[in-house]
């Protein structure tokens, strides 16, 4: 198990509080409060109207194979994404609809993964946001090996357990922990300069 003081400290907000905050804000502002950088690029909604937030549980399994994905839900915690290094490979699904009821059923907000799902409209018929870089047919393995809480790359990102994590319909984005508070101000500001400009260009309009 781990918790929120197992994970680097946040200078003066709570994890829950940042989550809340960087949920509210598109994914394209947070990269852009991070000068473009740690975007976590091929990784898509599984389902229309996919947003989550949260602090990744990070998981690297060999490719098609998710045994120690079924591990991380016996160890992840509510309000965790579980972020998944499946090695890009597209061929056999990590998870479909049995896993997210149970990762719904236990208060995990989602996940991402660097490979590919199945039961795209069960998925969405449960409300669980997964992000993937495809869908297929093809089951997966469940032989192993793997890792659980190291740090991991998806899309070319490296994402560190307690990291956290961002996605909405344009996609993922990781904010490093130790400069999360510092990113939320940045991408808070650029949201409401959009906000105005847009007024603005809707009035003249």
């Amino acid at each position: 198990m781990h918790s929120e003081t197992d994970l680097s400290p946040l200078a003066g907000s709570s994890t829950l509080d940042v989550v809340r905050r960087l949920g509210a804000i598109p994914a394209a502002n947070i990269g852009d409060a991070q000068e473009r950088i740690g975007v976590a690029s091929g990784l898509s909604p599984v389902w229309a109207g996919a947003k989550l937030a949260g602090p990744a549980y990070t998981v690297w399994t060999r490719p098609g194979d998710n045994l120690y994905i079924h591990k991380a839900l016996d160890d992840a915690q509510p309000g965790d994404v579980i972020v998944i290094n499946g090695g890009g490979d597209v061929s056999r699904a990590l998870i479909g609809d049995l896993i997210g009821i149970r990762a719904k059923n236990l208060g995990i907000a989602g996940f991402v993964i660097d490979g590919a799902v199945r039961d795209a409209d069960a998925l969405a018929e449960c409300g669980l946001p997964v992000f993937a870089r495809s869908v297929t047919p093809a089951g997966p393995y469940k032989f192993g090996p793997g890792r659980l809480q190291l740090p991991v790359a998806i899309a070319g990102v490296v994402v560190s357990p307690g990291d956290f994590v961002v996605a909405d319909a344009d996609g993922v984005v990781v904010i490093r922990r130790d400069e999360a508070e510092t990113v939320l101000v940045e991408a808070e500001r650029i949201e409401a300069n959009e906000i105005e400009k847009r007024i603005s260009y809707e009035a003249a309009g």
